[in-house]
């Protein structure tokens, strides 16, 4: 067996392992990250308003700041030795071992906006594999959940991605890893929204990312892709919509990994076709 092919099987033999112990964990990691947006919902309000990058880059960080104060201790409580992700911007492979991947304002600028499409993230990556999500919208209250090899949940009810097989019937959507993306990024996601237009029923196009990925984990969207991005905002949703029986991959369907320069999340029936709308 190859190296790379052990390491898989590994990490596959882990994973079930350690299934009834990460169950409960997800549960107790589902108690920090409710705790963290109760914190991010008490800020919510009017629009914050701001005169300078600067102000913004410190409203959103004040933000964040305030749901770390709930998130981090007790999430560092319940693996104490699991690293922990500092950028949520960051992107590719991460170290060896367990680390919590956090977004604690997912959304963090329609917060700010008074615009309701934020939520509160955490996923446990172990070598390099989620092995667990939470994603929290503290408006709604809805809680998002996936364990690898368990299935994805919202507020315990089974999800499953549409069963929709005609890209010209679908609900795709898009959106921006960060608002100051590199012109041949910004260039590309502009084509392909313009292909998308040409072969989708409707196109969505928004941010952020995570909010897109749970509904086609939920089966309520068909497709969602992305170029570029971070680990934050695409491994909950990645692992949502595996669990929920979608199809992971990049966006000319090579295998997607956190070092991917695509994402594309879709309903099996329509990812082939998405794949070749993406790739012309």
């Amino acid at each position: 067996m190859s190296d790379s092919l052990q390491s898989t099987a590994d990490a596959a033999t882990s994973v079930l392992t350690d299934a009834p112990f990460d169950a409960d964990l997800l549960a107790q990691t589902v108690t920090a990250v409710e705790a963290g947006g109760a914190a991010l919902r008490d800020r919510f309000g009017g629009v914050v308003r701001h005169r300078t990058r600067e102000e913004l880059m410190d409203a959103l960080a004040a933000n964040d700041d305030a749901v770390l104060d709930v998130l981090r201790p007790r999430l560092t409580a319940l693996r104490p030795g699991a690293g922990w992700v500092e950028e949520e911007l960051a992107g590719g492979a991460l170290p060896a071992g367990e680390w919590w991947v956090v977004d604690p304002a997912e959304g963090n600028v329609n917060h700010l906006h008074a615009l309701p499409d934020w939520a509160v993230t955490a996923t446990l990556v172990r070598e390099n594999q989620p092995v667990l999500t939470v994603v929290h919208l503290p408006l709604t209250g809805e809680t998002y959940t996936a364990l690898a090899g368990g299935g994805a949940y919202l507020d315990g009810r089974p999800l499953h991605v549409s069963d929709t097989a005609d890209l010209g019937l679908s609900i795709v959507a898009t959106s921006q890893a960060r608002p100051d993306e590199a012109e041949a990024v910004t260039r590309r996601i502009g084509s392909s929204i313009t292909a998308m237009l040409l072969d989708a029923l409707v196109v969505r196009t928004s941010v952020p990312a995570t909010l897109h990925l749970v509904n086609v984990a939920a089966g309520r969207i068909d497709a969602f892709w992305q170029f570029a991005g971070a680990r934050a905002d695409l491994l909950p949703g990645a692992l949502l919509v595996q669990e929920a029986g979608g199809r992971v991959s990049d966006a000319e369907g090579r295998p997607w990994t956190t070092q991917s320069d695509s994402m594309l999340a879709a309903a099996p029936g329509v990812h082939a076709d998405a794949v070749a709308t993406l790739s012309r």
